[in-house]
This record gives structure tokens, sequence and C-alpha cells, in this order.
């Protein structure tokens, strides 16, 4: 092969899934699903620990206030990118808690307002203040950004259950003594199945 047919060949590859993640000031436009995969609006980056939320009115994404001051996870980082899939809501109506579903997409810190193509590889299920709180957890679509290789729950559970009892952890004591109940693991399919519920 020729450098210049590589060249080419690489470009095409790179634009490919450069189509995949893309950053936006308006992430209310975006679907829940693309093609074959989810999508996910990246909140708050891997590693960070300000609680970054995106704020409807304003569109755009602020660190949320206590008592006029930032808010700031007082426990580790976030394991992952965290944030929501867009079109989603969980009507409170319907059991839910009234904001779009939460995802963690696990993979390197990408950018706040980054919306990115992802798939699901399970669902943690909890109960915060008396409500359920599902989290979608996945990966990214493009196979260049993923660290870890896992595309369904049993992959995952069995491969990286170090890792899924990690996420496990940090969600049970990330609000510290106010505390977060762990209820139980779904599949990628129950993932998608909620995608679907609260779709809007």
């Amino acid at each position: 092969m020729s450098i210049k047919t590589a060249t080419l060949s690489t470009l095409l590859l790179l634009s490919i899934f450069a189509c995949r993640e893309t950053a936006t000031s308006d992430p209310t436009t975006a679907s829940a699903v693309k093609g074959d995969y989810l999508q996910a609006v990246i909140e708050i980056p891997a590693g960070t620990n300000h609680k970054i939320e995106y704020d409807y009115e304003s569109e755009q994404f602020l660190n949320d206030q206590i008592d006029g001051k930032d808010r700031v996870i007082n426990f580790l980082p976030y394991p992952g990118n965290y944030g929501f899939i867009p079109s989603t809501l969980m009507d409170k109506e319907r059991g839910g808690d009234g904001d779009a579903l939460d995802i963690l997409v696990i993979g390197e810190s990408v950018p706040t307002g980054t919306i990115m193509q992802v798939i699901p590889i399970g669902a943690l299920m909890l109960r915060d203040r008396q409500e359920i709180d599902t989290k979608i957890i996945a990966i990214p679509a493009d196979p260049l950004k993923q660290i870890i290789k896992a595309d369904d729950f049993m992959t995952f559970a069995l491969r990286y259950d170090a890792a899924r009892r990690i996420i496990e952890d940090w969600f049970q004591n990330y609000k510290g003594a106010e505390g977060v109940e762990i209820l139980r693991w779904e599949d990628e399919q129950y993932a998608l199945q909620e995608v679907e519920k609260w779709k809007k």
C-alpha cells in the first residue's frame, strides 16, 4: 500500500469516527438514538469532582450551586463521563425522578458538552431520596475510544468485575451520609428498554 493510499484510508476512518462525537451548545436538539447507537450528552468529564449540569433555560452547562457556591463532590472524582441521554424524561407521574435518563460512559475524559454515540452495556438501579434512579452504563461506540473490551453486560461482569464494583461503590458513597441504595444491576437489553420507556 502506498503512503498516499494509507493516508487516504486513515483520513476516511477518522472522518467516519469524527461523525460519532461532536460538541454542541444545544443538546436539546439531539436524539436518544442515532443509527445503531445511543447518544450521550456529557455534562461531567471523567475525573472531575464539579457537579456540572445542563441548564435548559440558559442553554448552558453550569456548575450546580449550593448556598451560592459551586457544588463539588466530596468524594473520589467521577469514574466515567457522566451526563444524560437526550430526548428522554423520567416523568415523575410514571415513577421517574423528573430528569433525563442518566448515563455513565466508561472511557477517557471528554469535554463538557460532547455528544457521543455509545453502546449500552448495562444499567445500575438505585434508590435515591426514595426515588428509583437508573444509571445507564455504556462504552464509546468508537473503537478507538474504548478502554475496556466489553459490549454486553455478561462480558463486563465477568471480565471487568472489579470495574463494575468500583462503579457500584462510587454511586453508593458519593453523596456521603445521605447515602444511595443499590438495588440491582441489569443487562444491556434492559438499558435499551429503559431508553425506550423514557423517550419523549
